[in-house]
């Protein structure tokens, strides 16, 4: 679809409104991020509503200051609302998620007359179930309520004081409307184990069967997103979505125009999303729980029934399992070269090439074929139960055993799944899992020219981890994709309409290779890096003093206690940050005795919490100094007087043991390639970007940037990262 003049004007003015509105002034980079995405999105032919033109994406990589929100909702909505498709803007944090939903989309509306709506997709899993919530509430009056036996979804119970005023609690504020259900709207931060007792996933819901299914939080949330113009998701529930084929909870993929915003995060939460673990010990205890179950579940169900004999089959299978999973167990554990040290109760253990020994690979398969059997005669067993909401029918359970045990064996049949995965992972001899190969050799179809088939992906990461505990132990079995390319090319950007990624890190050593390895970009993606308004130079310094000991070697913390209080002496407000946790602690136990309410590390408290603390001891005209590790070198946003150093304490390279990290390794070594500048240095670098990052927020901000770790300087590799940086005046002490 050519851009129309109308189009056009439409987005030319609604950036003059803005900028008139708002009282801001045009940013260059801004304008050329809107021209950009316009232009990709007016190149894209379609027929009848179905893209004709070959697939691609348009990646754009804008630093902090440009005004990435603004710039792609200007340009995408008129485009979108054009070709009646609907603009599906994804992020990787709940933070960002917030600001586009409750500033920039309101922002947008106030100040332009596009004329648009929206609404916030999240998962089941976000929103409070009522019938769960009813359930417990009713078995905490219960002690011993068949009927309800939500024991078997939720583990041990909590037995804290208050929790059913706190159940009571959370029913009284949805009654009154007080509140909307949403976990993230709840006043307080509610524990992950407490949630879990009041929420559901679709093998438990009963979906329009269920009581509360006018009053339903999840499904009042959903009503919006056929209706919406703008659907603000994050990457799990894109990902999620494209799991389950596309369409079942957001807008089919051939009908939308994504905007993933924080896009350097995607590959990692593909892999994420589509690797699988199973622990056998624990594993064998949940087979243990499933079989009280049956014999619970037993007196409901009249004998000869089809749920009878189901009840059965499933204890028959997972006797099965059970037997086999012992033999697994053993083998991992005897014919495994596992290596504890002293200070570790955990070793891991990588199996080369993915390829797992004969031995081991043969139980995989029996594992496979017992597991398979399982999960489809608990899923025999959910239909009989699910039959019997149908009223229009005569049916041979009734209703109220339903009710009480379609989400217990729902919750067993979503486990049983997830462990099927794990072994279906294992015995796969591709190096893409048979789904994703069937869905590449069939669906790319004309579209073969974007990405060839012959591209070959590395074989999946497998491995073992044995931990100990003080009276127990287990194996936990793992695999993983080593690359999201051809998962991501053929679940998504094959199937989009359109794609636009952007974030302030997308290239890696001034390049766009790695994202462009690891994302599965289509050949005909468009690239852009935009340039900066902040005048680097003149903002900030970049300083790598003399140091007489290297990070590698064994003096190097005790040269950072030397060295970090003059490095923050006359600063008010100076972040630190370590790739090491044992070593953040190590220099704060050091330090703190000597300079009292001066350090907070990110581990004193939550992160918010922490953040506050700083800006208020700042606010206060005191000094104050942050420590922290990775998740601070990323997404923490102190402009101004509450951040004016950045200590760079080593170079951000990843920890070598990492399995999935490894094996990648292994397979461009295999292809001739040198895996530490193929992909140690190029990571190095957007990390250190990132970190770097944190200093200059606003056109105001001014600072330094100090960087403890000499190879940066004094390796060949070095100059690459230090090129890599912004043009801030370098002071390199010799």
């Amino acid at each position: 679809m050519a851009l129309t003049d109308e189009i056009k004007q439409s987005i030319q003015q609604g950036y003059r409104d803005v900028l008139a509105g708002k009282d801001i002034r045009a940013r260059y980079g801004q304008r050329l991020m809107i021209a950009e995405i316009a232009r990709y999105m007016g190149d894209i032919t379609e027929n009848d509503g179905q893209r004709t033109s070959p697939a691609s994406a348009c990646v754009v990589e804008a630093g902090t200051g440009t005004g990435k929100t603004l710039a792609y909702l200007i340009a995408a909505i008129p485009v979108a609302k054009a070709l009646g498709k609907t603009l599906v803007i994804s992020t990787a944090t709940v933070a960002l998620q917030d600001q586009i939903v409750l500033k920039d989309l309101p922002d947008l509306k106030k100040h332009s007359k596009m004329d648009f709506n929206w609404t916030l997709a999240k998962g089941r899993g976000r929103y409070l179930c009522m019938s769960r919530l009813e359930a417990r509430l009713h078995d905490e009056g219960n002690t011993d309520s068949d009927t309800m036996p939500l024991f078997l979804l939720d583990g041990p119970k909590n037995e804290e004081p208050g929790t059913r005023a706190f159940f009571e609690e959370m029913l009284a504020s949805y009654g009154s409307r007080e509140w909307d259900g949403d976990r993230d709207h709840w006043p307080e931060q509610i524990p992950d184990d407490v949630w879990r007792q009041v929420t559901t996933d679709h093998r438990q819901c009963t979906n329009r069967h269920c009581s509360y299914f006018d009053s339903c939080a999840f499904f009042d949330a959903r009503k919006d997103l056929d209706d919406a113009d703008i659907v603000v998701a994050n990457h799990d529930l894109v990902l999620a979505d494209l799991a389950l084929g596309g369409g079942a909870i957001l807008p089919e993929p051939e009908n939308a125009l994504y905007i993933f915003d924080e896009a350097h995060h995607l590959p990692d939460k593909a892999l994420n999303h589509f690797a699988a673990s199973l622990p056998l010990n624990a594993t064998r205890q949940w087979l243990k729980q499933l079989s009280q179950a049956l014999v619970k579940m037993q007196p409901y169900l009249a004998a000869g029934t089809q749920a009878a004999k189901s009840l059965d089959r499933i204890s028959s299978a997972s006797r099965e399992v059970d037997l086999v999973l012992n033999r697994v167990y053993e083998e991992a554990e005897q014919n495994t070269g596992w290596e504890f040290n002293e200070e570790r109760r955990t070793a891991q253990w990588r199996y080369p090439e993915g390829e797992l020994p004969e031995a081991v690979a043969e139980l995989a398969a029996e594992s496979r074929i017992a597991t398979a059997n399982m999960v489809r005669q608990l899923g025999v067993l959910a239909d009989e139960l699910q039959g019997a909401f149908d009223e229009r029918k005569e049916h041979e359970i009734d209703r109220e055993t339903a009710e009480a045990w379609y989400p217990v064996i729902g919750s067993f049949h979503a486990r049983a799944e997830d462990q099927l995965r794990l072994w279906t992972a294992w015995c796969d001899p591709g190096n893409a899992s048979p789904s994703v190969e069937a869905e590449a050799n069939s669906e790319t179809g004309d579209e073969s020219e974007a990405r060839p088939k012959t591209q070959k992906s590395p074989p999946p990461a497998r491995w073992s981890v044995r931990q100990r505990w003080d009276h127990a132990e287990d194996i936990t079995l793992y695999s993983s994709p080593v690359l999201a390319d051809n998962l991501l090319y053929s679940r998504l950007w094959s199937r989009a309409y359109g794609a636009v990624l952007t974030s302030a890190t997308l290239t890696a050593l001034g390049r766009f290779d790695r994202l462009n390895a690891r994302a599965g970009l289509p050949q005909g993606s468009r690239f852009l890096v935009v340039p900066s308004s902040f005048r680097y130079g003149e903002m900030a310094t970049v300083e790598v003093p003399a140091m007489s000991a290297m990070p590698t070697d064994d003096g190097f913390a005790d040269e950072l206690v030397k060295r970090l209080p003059d490095l923050w002496a006359g600063e008010k407000a100076t972040l630190v940050l370590f790739t090491s946790r044992r070593q953040m602690q190590q220099v704060r136990d050091a330090l703190a005795p000597d300079y009292p309410d001066l350090i907070i590390t990110q581990d004193d408290m939550a992160k918010g919490e922490v953040l506050r603390q700083h800006c208020s001891r700042v606010d206060e005209g005191r000094p104050s100094v942050l420590f922290g590790v990775a998740s601070f070198a990323e997404g923490i946003d102190l402009p101004g007087k509450y951040l004016h150093h950045v200590v760079i304490t080593r170079l951000p390279f990843s920890v070598p043991d990492d399995p999935i990290e490894a094996s990648l390794a292994e397979w461009v070594t295999q292809r001739g390639g040198n895996p530490f500048m193929e992909i140690t240095v190029p990571d190095a670098s957007i990390k250190l970007v990132q970190a770097v990052g944190r200093l200059l927020r606003t056109e105001q901000d001014t600072g330094r940037v100090t960087i403890l770790d000499r190879r940066i300087i004094a390796r060949r590799y070095g100059q690459l990262l230090l090129d890599a940086l912004p043009p801030f005046r370098r002071i390199i002490e010799h």
